[in-house]
Formats: structure tokens, C-alpha cells, sequence
């Protein structure tokens, strides 16, 4: 896609994504990984953040479905699914990890009504487990035709594809780790040889380091 490849220099360009083999980075799950990725620097730059926004909502409008409803994954894209929202002067909502432990208990926060088509905005997907959640309880709690996730960046593991097939979810990002991988040979950030050791990382995350 066109918005791709400049998305993908934004977030080099302001340190949104940093790249290493040694040492690697060390994710919460404890993966070793090449790459470390945080979108939420865009907010506290307004020209890259517009950019992202309009290549958001230029996917959206792209999709099967006219939304009735944006909903954002909590935390991190709250924010970027309240702009796009915005932007499309759409209704918005947010969906918690987990239930809260007082008050309603519920997932979803803002006022969604049931039969309404939503799509999911996302910062990023690694192995698409908070985004797959978050289209559930939009779908059980929220009672929506929920089947659409637009994302910033994917790391393009493959367990993140089997877990979309599996749900009936699509993915739809606009920036990939290959497009990154690209953009950092070419601006001379990295060398092939690099490159090519880093690109082997989505492809079994768990033994990369090894």
C-alpha cells in the first residue's frame, strides 16, 4: 500500500522503531527480538501523527464495510481510534484488556449499540492476541459485526495469521516489519547481511536469538 513505506520511515526517522541484534531487545514475554517498536512517540509529533491518522482512516475507508462505530484497543491505540473517530465523525469506544472489577464489569467503555459495524484500530500487532480479544468482546459483550483490525505496524509473525484465520479475523496493517526491513537498508542504517539475520525473526520469534 502507498501509505506504507513513508509510515515506516516516520517511525525510524523519530525513533518510534529502533533495531538491534546485539544486543537484542527484551520483550515482556521475555522473546529476544531485533526490533522494538513503540508507536505511541507518534503522538508527541504532530505532522507524523496527522500522516498516520489520514493512512488510518484511508484504510478504513478502503475496507468491505462502512463502519457504524470505531473501537481502539486499550491502552495504546485509545488514543489513535479516538482520532480516526474523529476524523471519520464517527461514534467511538475502547475496549479493556479485562473486565474492571467494580461497577458494571464490563470490557467495553462508551455507548455501542448492538447490530453496529465496528472496526477495531490497533498500534501494532505482534501476535495479534490483544487485537483478536478486543474483536471478541465486541462481539459477545458488545453484541457488533466485528471482523476488521487496522494497525500502524505488524511484525508479521505467523502465529499472528493463524489466530486471525482461526477467529475469523482480518488483519489489515500499514506498515510491515518487511516494509521497515527495507526502509533501514535503504537509508544505510543497517547492512544486508544484517538484514537478512533480522528478517528471520518473525519467522520463529521464540528461537531467533538462539
Amino acid at each position: 500500500m502507498p501509505h506504507g513505506k513513508r509510515i515506516a520511515e516516520l517511525l525510524v526517522d523519530i525513533g518510534a522503531v529502533k533495531l538491534s541484534i546485539d544486543p537484542p531487545f527484551t520483550w515482556v514475554s521475555g522473546i529476544k527480538s531485533p526490533i522494538y517498536c513503540d508507536n505511541r512517540m507518534i503522538y508527541s509529533h504532530p505532522e507524523a501523527r496527522n500522516i498516520v491518522v489520514d493512512a488510518l482512516v484511508s484504510r478504513i475507508k478502503s475496507l468491505h464495510v462502512e463502519p457504524d462505530c470505531i473501537a481502539g484497543t486499550a491502552t495504546a491505540a485509545i488514543g489513535w481510534a479516538a482520532l480516526v473517530a474523529d476524523r471519520m465523525d464517527l461514534p467511538f469506544v475502547y475496549v479493556r484488556a479485562k473486565a474492571k472489577e467494580h461497577g458494571a464489569k464490563k470490557r467495553i467503555e462508551g455507548d455501542l449499540k448492538p447490530g453496529w459495524d465496528v472496526v477495531v484500530v490497533e498500534d501494532l500487532i505482534s501476535t495479534g492476541g490483544s487485537a483478536i480479544s478486543t474483536v471478541e468482546a465486541l462481539r459477545e459483550e458488545g453484541e457488533s459485526h466485528t471482523a476488521d483490525v487496522v494497525a500502524i505496524f505488524t511484525y508479521e509473525m505467523l502465529v499472528a495469521t493463524e489466530k486471525a484465520q482461526s477467529a475469523s479475523v482480518n488483519f489489515h496493517p500499514i506498515a510491515t516489519f518487511g516494509t521497515l526491513l527495507d526502509v533501514a537498508l535503504e537509508q544505510g542504517r543497517l547492512g544486508a547481511e544484517e538484514i537478512e539475520n533480522i528478517a528471520t525473526f518473525a519467522e520463529n520469534p521464540k528461537e531467533w536469538a538462539a
